[in-house]
């Protein structure tokens, strides 16, 4: 069995444990939740804020036992998933999540490519590709990276073309090790418009956009018309907050999504107190899960 057929496998057994009914029912209701628009997207974590404190086996636990069975693993966290690791603890790793329903979605690093300092733009890039390689050896689909800031005296022109020919370069290299660059949308360069800007320079087809669910993708003509500026350069991972926070538009959101027909993971970054590990990542899942139902009613 592969790898992928194995955690399939095993992410099936958890959710036919966990609805109490015969496999054969619940077998034909999830193939027709996957055929209905948005029906293949899945729930995971960041563990940018949830998830900083627990060591690794803490991690997945509490991910099997929530049945959130997707992670980005964010680096400088006490899982400890570094560039640092060696052969042998990269394999242990990637066993750890291969023997595990839990997919290991990518790296969440924090390089960013802005800097008009030729030194530090340099180590950026390095750094990034060495978590391509990490990101490769443990099991992850992609790294995550930002573009990020302006700087005084640099042209925003400048800037953006510079992100996007970095991004291009990173784009060819992780392609080669079957990673996807994710580039979140972060920092002063989070405007839509902007992002737009950069994506035309950053053409190499393994570049593509994280969706990170910031108040300022409501501005200008409004959360619609920002998407589509960067609809066609989705990647495989979006960044949404806690979901029981008031002020954006998640159903909207969600219905975006739907009416794309997104495919990829929608991974929970919450900044919030988590007070019950298991039961708040469950939450989040079933709040989600029925912002995606409604969406797909009215789709």
């Amino acid at each position: 069995m592969t790898t992928s057929s194995r955690r399939e496998f095993l992410g099936q057994c958890m959710l036919i444990g966990g609805a109490g009914v015969a496999a054969g029912p619940l077998g034909s209701a999830l193939a027709q939740a996957a055929d209905a628009p948005g029906g293949k997207m899945r729930f995971g974590l960041v563990t940018y804020q949830w998830g900083k404190d627990w060591d690794l086996p803490t991690l997945m636990a509490h991910c099997e036992q929530s049945k959130v069975l997707g992670v980005e693993l964010r680096t400088t966290h006490k899982h400890g998933v570094e560039r640092e690791l060696n052969a042998a603890q990269r394999a242990e790793v990637k066993k750890r999540f291969d023997d595990s329903p839990v997919t290991l979605v990518g790296i969440g690093s924090n390089e960013r490519f802005d800097s008009p300092d030729a030194d530090t733009l340099a180590q950026a890039l390095e750094a990034t590709k060495d978590f391509i390689k990490l990101s490769h050896d443990v099991g992850g689909s992609g790294v995550k990276v930002k573009p990020n800031s302006f700087h005084k005296g640099v042209p925003h022109t400048v800037t953006i073309d510079q992100i996007g020919k970095c991004l291009n370069i990173l784009g060819a290299f992780g392609a080669d090790y079957g990673q996807q660059i994710r580039l979140e949308v972060h920092g002063e360069c989070s405007e839509l418009p902007i992002m737009a800007q950069i994506m035309e320079v950053a053409e190499h087809p393994n570049v593509a956009v994280c969706w990170n669910s910031n108040a300022r993708d409501l501005e200008g003509e409004g959360l619609e018309h920002n998407f589509n500026l960067v609809k066609d350069r989705m990647g495989d991972t979006v960044h949404i907050r806690d979901l029981r926070t008031t002020g954006y538009p998640w159903q909207e959101l969600m219905g975006l999504f739907v009416k794309m027909d997104y495919a990829g993971w929608i991974l929970l970054e919450a900044s919030t107190k988590c007070e019950d590990p298991v039961k708040d990542l469950a939450e989040q899942q079933t709040i989600w899960k029925k912002l995606v139902a409604q969406a797909a009613q009215e789709t």
